[in-house]
């Protein structure tokens, strides 16, 4: 057991992993530091937005933090209103009173069971792991504890290329639409907004913005120039075949031969829908099989597909942008963005599609292109700092860091015992590691592991 824990971040995962740590009964004290960075515990960027527009993408009997309590969110908005049903999507800023609530209870809990348990308001400069413990350096402190688990969530966004420093400095182009949606109001302008990228953080900008600045419009470009796809309007039921599925893909780690076989499921009359959702679980499993060539043939010519399948809509939404459409203000286009440039007093975006170079011009740009987890490109102090003294291994797809299946971090090729990460810092070793159902399973394991003898 390790008996001194430190938790970096203060999202939903470190949120998970705290009432994972602290719900149990442990036959020692747990010393844990809790480095939340500031801000709500347990909200994060995911579940920070108070819009009531901001919904979840997940039905809320599936969004339980506990793997071992399937039914905790749900169970927590039907004390206020019974009504709710498990297949409703609800707002996300009720799935970040719910987080809240459990980590009051976790500490509380916590307490009892005789833990010594802090909660640090700070961001850690630096860690510096050796075999037997692991430094954590914040401000002028230093404190060696038994163990470190990375949960920091996706990485702050990074200007993409060919957006000059003239542009940044304009406040034309923005980076990070978060603080810009929490401080939006009802403004006449910009009157020509342009989005780049056409994921679920663009779906969230149009909710919102459309209704902020009602004379906007907006052109919303991304390589494909599709939105993600809607749920069914009822929960279905599971996909049958799933079994047989899995294992005729397991027979060969190839994309193509995958891909072939998800089509013929889909073609024996199957929903596309409950298919993907069979393959969920096995997942991480299937990721681990596929050699680097194949995964980089994945991500260079399927991962756009995989994303707008995986990651839905809630029909609602769906129906709202379509209103937003047939109303004329929300135009979809595809390319890609070479560059952006000052143009008097607005942007000028030059795009290419099938060849072809094309123009156009935006008041206002926003950067929507989703989660950052490339941890060569950040400017995240502390991922910095791990990153330049060697102490991890970015993942060669720039999909987080390397780590071995259960979460520990790779260093000179091999894991360390005490350096742990939890949630999207592991997608290049599990791919689907960035939703709640995956993340409540492995800070279920992952406390296991911190808590065994």
């Amino acid at each position: 057991m390790f008996q001194r824990v430190a938790i970096i971040g203060g999202g939903a995962a470190a949120a998970t992993l705290l009432s994972e740590l602290l719900g149990r009964r442990s036959p020692r004290m747990l010393h844990l530091d809790w480095y939340t960075g500031g801000g709500a515990q347990g909200r994060g960027v995911a579940y920070g937005s108070r819009s009531p527009r901001h919904l979840l993408n997940v039905r809320a009997a599936s969004m339980s933090m506990f793997a071992g309590k399937p039914r905790g969110f749900l169970d927590f908005v039907q004390r206020d209103d019974p009504s709710i049903a498990g297949t409703d999507f609800l707002p996300r800023f009720r799935y970040g009173d719910y987080l809240e609530a459990e980590v009051a209870h976790a500490l509380h809990q916590g307490t009892i069971h005789g833990h010594d348990i802090h909660v640090i308001p700070l961001a850690v400069d630096a860690l510096v792991p050796e075999r037997d413990k692991v430094t954590v350096i914040c401000g002028e402190r230093a404190r060696g504890v038994g163990a470190v688990v990375l949960a920091l969530g996706a990485l702050p966004p990074q200007p993409l290329d060919g957006v000059g420093a003239d542009v940044l400095a304009s406040d034309r182009y923005v980076v990070d639409p978060w603080p810009l949606l929490a401080g939006a109001g009802v403004d006449p302008s910009p009157r020509k907004v342009a989005l780049i990228g056409l994921g679920l953080t663009a779906v969230d900008v149009l909710l919102e913005l459309s209704v902020q600045w009602p004379r906007a419009e907006f052109t919303a470009i991304s390589r494909h120039g599709l939105l993600p796809e809607a749920h069914l309007n009822t929960a279905a039921a599971p996909f049958g075949d799933s079994a047989e599925l899995i294992e005729s893909m397991r027979e060969t780690a190839d994309i193509r031969r995958w891909l072939r076989l998800v089509r013929e499921a889909t073609r024996q009359g199957a929903d596309w829908r409950t298919i993907i959702d069979s393959l969920r679980p096995h997942i991480p499993g299937l990721w681990n099989e596929l050699p680097s060539p194949q995964r980089t043939r994945f991500l260079r010519h399927l991962r756009w597909a995989w994303e707008r399948a995986r990651h839905r809509m809630p029909p609602q939404v769906c129906r709202t942008l379509a209103a937003l459409e047939q109303a004329g203000r929300l135009r979809r286009r595809r390319g890609r963005v070479q560059a952006v440039d000052l143009a008097g007093d607005a942007l000028q975006l030059t795009l290419t599609c099938a060849g072809a170079t094309q123009t156009m011009r935006a008041d206002l740009v926003i950067q929507t292109t989703g989660l950052n987890l490339d941890v060569n490109r950040t400017d995240h102090p502390l991922v910095r700092q791990l990153v330049t003294n060697a102490h991890v291994t970015p993942d060669p797809l720039g999909l987080g860091m390397q780590a071995g299946s259960d979460g520990r971090l790779l260093h000179d090729g091999q894991c360390w015992p005490n350096l742990f990460a939890l949630g999207s810092l592991l997608r290049g070793t599990r791919w689907e590691s960035i939703a709640m159902p995956e993340i409540s399973q492995q800070a279920r394991s992952l406390a296991d592991q911190l808590l065994a003898d």
